[in-house]
């Protein structure tokens, strides 16, 4: 995600930190010190926010290492001021799996307000609602809730959140995947216009959270849309195979003639038919910006690249791309550059398979 940093790392997964979680640790300064311009109570806020903040990122890795023992790899944890994403390479084709992968965040928050509630009666505390105050107040008791919390938000039904991908997994055991998305996020869709309009006479963080639950349902039902679209086509069909390539030894003015004259913003890097890696538009620039168009094409290369196979699906080179954040991919057979494939031509071929299937229906239909 841009404009994340990386923080650190556990179990092969990179925890980031988006820009926005900042204007949250910003409020809470400002929430803390207007109370009584204490700067002891104002750090207080921020210890605690990033306590929060530690459950979240707890509650993303409950997903994350139940998604891998069904073989699923965990991208990255981004954390964001709403909450934490950890970014699955798929969601599990399995209902159940899939619903004890929703379930594993919100059961690792459950376990974490069990164990402080437990540690607070050992400390002769009787915890509860009455006892929540955000500035101020009980250090474990504020956790305790604020994870009681996170249980509940989560298991809201509608997506984003895991109680949608829950909702979806019952549905599915019933219903057709795509049939069980579509309703699943119609009833999140419902939640969230319930809660835009109890927000504009109450809370306007609820209209927020309105906003945010309508998206993630859209978005959740155009992607199952478009996998189930993808599915069988393999990348030889869609892939591009009239393109440019590079030499390492080229230099970057040779580039610059190949953008200036077609399309193409990425080159595969090759000697022969093997790809050696990718000259990108970011690179391009930087090295241009840096050292002028006279340096050879190896110094400007991405190494680090993925490529797909001809033969692959292309439901699962989409899934490639997406992850590596990149605005091409290299396809390969036997070891061979055959294409590339881009999501500018994915969209083509998408459309282009949608208007014809509109053609058939209107040649199929009975005439008046």
């Amino acid at each position: 995600m841009r404009w994340s940093w990386k923080i650190g790392e556990f179990a092969g997964i990179g925890v980031y930190i988006h820009a926005t979680f900042w204007l949250l640790i910003l409020f809470i300064l400002y929430t803390h010190w207007s109370q009584g311009h204490s700067l002891a109570a104002t750090l207080a806020g921020v210890v605690f926010i990033f306590a929060i903040f530690l459950c979240v990122v707890l509650h993303e890795f409950g997903h994350a290492l139940t998604a891998r023992k069904y073989g699923i790899r965990t991208r990255d944890i981004t954390l964001l001021p709403i909450g934490g994403l950890a970014r699955l390479e798929r969601m599990p084709e399995d209902p159940h799996q899939e619903l004890w992968v929703a379930a594993a965040g919100p059961a690792v928050n459950v376990v974490i307000a069990a164990a402080l509630y437990l540690v607070l009666t050992a400390l002769g505390s009787r915890p509860g609602l009455k006892d929540f105050e955000w500035v101020g107040g009980d250090f474990l008791t504020k956790l305790m809730m604020v994870n009681v919390w996170l249980v509940g938000f989560n298991l809201l039904p509608a997506f984003p959140m895991d109680g949608g991908r829950v909702l979806r997994a019952f549905l599915a055991q019933r219903m057709e995947y795509t049939q069980a998305t579509q309703l699943a996020a119609r009833i999140g869709q419902g939640m969230a216009y319930l809660f835009g309009f109890v927000g504009l006479f109450t809370n306007p963080f609820l209209v927020f959270i309105a906003l945010f639950v309508w998206m993630g349902a859209e978005q959740e039902a155009a992607m199952v849309q478009m996998r189930n679209s993808l599915g069988g086509i393999p990348v030889a069909r869609v892939m591009l195979t009239d393109f440019r390539t590079l030499n390492p030894d080229d230099t970057l003015a040779k580039a610059i003639e190949h953008v200036l004259a077609g399309w193409q913003q990425d080159f595969p890097v090759v000697f022969g038919d093997h790809v050696l890696g990718v000259l990108t538009q970011e690179g391009l620039l930087r090295t241009l910006s840096q050292k002028g168009a006279d340096v050879p094409v190896r110094d400007a290369m991405e190494r680090e690249i993925q490529t797909a196979d001809s033969h692959d699906m292309l439901e699962k080179a989409l899934a490639q791309l997406q992850g590596c954040r990149c605005r091409s991919l290299p396809v390969v057979h036997s070891d061979r550059l055959v294409g590339i494939l881009t999501p500018d031509n994915v969209a083509e071929f998408l459309a282009i398979q949608a208007a014809l299937r509109h053609a058939r229906q209107v040649v199929g239909a009975p005439r008046a």
